[in-house]
């Protein structure tokens, strides 16, 4: 009996702190309902911790809470890290930033979204731009799993994932 085994793809968010939307990033992808997606984070000047609204949806997400830390891109760039099939920057300073070498030749684009961090407000006003980030990425992700990627060319694929930065 022959069992199609789906190739999952590694998918790296990139922001410039890693505290709240790249994080929201890698755990969309990984809980994402295709089960096609293994999804990182990584900053190039990482925070300390991950935002705490960002944590709470996560969590929800069913993303396992021991998962959840800021890390530097350059633990990505190293020999024995995983090899990354899409790496996407979600804010307007990582897509800006000189970006370390990637093995493999990952496909690459820039979904932008503000900082929900500096949102200022009540907890509730706070939580709901958390939210938009998430559903926004959400959106896009779903877009990227629909598509038939052992199918396309790299080149096909890479003007895809930029097209989805105009998804709103």
């Amino acid at each position: 009996m022959t069992q199609n085994i789906m190739k999952k793809y590694n998918i790296l968010f990139l922001c410039t702190h890693n505290s709240a939307r790249s994080v929201l990033g890698e755990a969309i992808a990984s809980t994402h309902a295709s089960g096609r997606f293994v999804g990182f984070s990584a900053g190039s000047t990482p925070g300390t911790k991950v935002n705490p609204f960002a944590a709470e949806l996560a969590k929800e997400m069913g993303y396992p809470e021991e998962k959840l830390s800021s890390k530097s891109w350059d633990v990505y760039g190293k020999e024995d890290a995983p090899q990354m099939d899409f790496i996407i920057t979600v804010c307007d300073n990582a897509a800006g930033e000189v970006c370390p070498f990637w093995p493999g030749k990952p496909a690459t684009a820039h979904w932008g979204y503000p900082d929900p961090s500096q949102v200022q407000g009540t907890d509730d006003e706070k939580r709901r731009a958390f939210k938009e980030v998430m559903v926004g990425l959400r959106k896009r992700m779903d877009i990227l799993a629909a598509m038939p990627l052992e199918k396309l060319d790299a080149m096909t694929i890479q003007s895809e994932l930029k097209k989805l930065a105009e998804v709103k």
